[in-house]
Formats: structure tokens, sequence, C-alpha cells
């Protein structure tokens, strides 16, 4: 039975406030709406002209790669990516919920003396070493996004990002939720194609919340809905167009809240997202001591009626 409760966040613009990208196109001078402007009229192009499928979450890291190549990009590595990581704007309370989520559970002995626990994950189409560059790598247990190669380039035999090594997309957000939810990585000799009862993978679905922004989420919060979990969204104050998304998602039963990304004590978000785990936590606590009354068979055994006590 576990007694892990698992917060999986999306990173860009539900804790990142805009892009992860912004700081590289704001170092280089480029256009980021042009950019990826540009970068849709491509993709359209190449299906309409050769006829063939192409991953619009992903294949923006193909022109990264190019303008890096180019010297648009230059001297942009794996390295340089981490140092963008430091450069990231995030949400009001953003950073800090990470922290006061594990807290409200560990510091309570109640929860903490039956090893009941928080952790968080960051699931992302973005780059894995930005994330990792950023004040949350000290704060997650794991992390899901994009990789790549670096490789010496040109004459100068510059390194800069030159391959794509591995990639995380709206739907394969999923296959991140299922190796958190079997311990990928923490368990030895399990993948994600390991079969493994409901009750011995390491997360149940049903202890984790899910939080990201908006539509490109629906495979991940419908996965989480489907199994008991808990699905939240959010978006920037005072954007009524991103109001309307998550508030249509509510309404289709996408996702079972939603507020303002703002993270700070008292807010809504906050104040749900503690509501929740706690509640996780005191299920998961009856569920324990449930499964410690039906292991020891019922009630400690009693003196028969009329017989003394001393032997």
């Amino acid at each position: 039975m576990s007694s892990i409760i698992a917060v999986v966040w999306d990173f860009d613009k539900t804790l990142v406030d805009g892009y992860m990208e912004d700081p590289i196109f704001e170092h280089y001078d480029v256009d980021s709406n042009a950019f990826w402007e540009e970068t849709s009229a491509i993709i359209n192009r190449i299906m309409a002209e050769q006829g063939i499928m192409v991953n619009r979450d992903t294949y923006y890291l193909n022109r990264f790669i190019e303008f890096a190549k180019k010297g648009i990009f230059a001297g942009l590595n794996n390295a340089e990516l981490v140092e963008y990581g430091k450069k990231l704007k995030f949400y009001p309370g953003a950073v800090e919920i990470f922290t006061k989520l594990k807290n409200v559970i560990e510091q309570d002995p109640k929860y903490s003396e039956n090893d009941i626990r928080v952790e968080h994950y960051i699931v992302s189409t973005g780059f894995r070493k930005i994330i990792e560059g950023s004040e949350f790598k000290s704060l997650i247990k794991g992390c899901y996004g994009c990789e790549l190669v670096d490789a010496p380039v040109g004459v100068n035999n510059e390194v800069v990002i030159s391959e794509i090594a591995y990639t995380i997309d709206n739907t394969t957000k999923t296959r991140a939720l299922f190796e958190i939810n079997k311990g990928v990585g923490i368990r030895s000799r399990i993948d994600v194609n390991t079969k493994i009862p409901e009750e011995h993978r390491r997360i149940p679905f049903k202890n984790m919340i899910y939080v990201a922004d908006g539509p490109s989420d629906i495979p991940a919060f419908s996965l989480i809905n489907r199994n008991g979990g808990s699905t939240f969204a959010v978006y920037p104050r005072g954007n009524a167009e991103a109001f309307s998304q998550v508030e249509q998602m509510r309404i289709d039963g996408r996702v079972q809240m939603f507020a303002e990304a703002d993270y700070r004590e008292d807010t809504t978000a906050y104040m749900w997202l503690t509501k929740k785990v706690c509640g996780y936590a005191d299920r998961i606590l009856k569920e324990q001591k449930d499964k410690l009354m039906e292991n020891i068979g019922g009630s400690s055994p009693n003196h028969l009626s009329g017989t003394s006590v001393n032997n």
C-alpha cells in the first residue's frame, strides 16, 4: 500500500509566467512571436507538400538546433540551457508551494509517523535542462522533458545542441505519468511496460494531483480523472481568453477545479491544493488502519465472563 502523494506539474504557463524559452529569445534578440509563427507555418507547409505527419509539440526542437548550428543561437548547448533556467520568471508563490505542500504533511506527526509524504514531479514538452537549472531542481523527485545531444559544429568546432535525444509531447505526458505510477527510475528493473498489480504500484493514480494550464494537457487530465486522481488548471491573472478556456474545461469535466496562477497562501490555488493533499493523507491513513485491523483479525481477545484474571 502506497503512502506517497504525487503532485505532478506542467511547467510553461503553469509555474513559469510565460515560456521557458523566453530568456533565450531575449539573449539572442530573436522575436519569439515570429519564431513560433514561422515554426507553425513550416509545419503546415511540410504536411501539405510532403503529405507526412508532423508532431507540432516537438518540431520546434529542430528549429532550435538549426538556429544553433547557423550561429543565430551561437553557443547554445546543454550547459547554456541550464544557465537559462536561472533566469525564469515564476508565478507568485510557485516555488514556495512545493515546500509548503510537503511540510503540511511531513511535519504533522499524525502523517509522518505513518510515512505519508509528498513528492513533486514536473512533466513538460520543454527543455529538461532548463528545468534542471531552475529553482525547482532541488524540490522535485523527478523531471520529464525534451533532451538534446551536444556536438561540435563548423570550422571552429563550437559545441552546440545538434540532435534530438528524447521528447515529451502532450500525449506522451501520459507515459510519464505511468512511469511515476510504477516507479520507473526509482525501483530497480522496472520500466513503463513492466506488469505490476495496481496494489503494488509505487504511486497509485488516485494519489496523484495533476496541475496544468490548458487543453494541451487534456490527455494527462483524462488519465488522472479516469483513475481517481485530482486535476487542477490555472490561468494568468487578467487573461480573459485563458479564463474562458479553463472554465470550458471545467464544464466539460476535463478538470475538477481551476484558479488564477497565484500560489501564495490564502489564494484559491494554495487552499485547494493544500486541502486536496491533506484529504489524500487522511484517506491513506484510514486505509493503513483498516489494513492493519484486517491483518490482526479485528479486536484483541478478552477474558471470559466469570473467570479469574489470575492464573
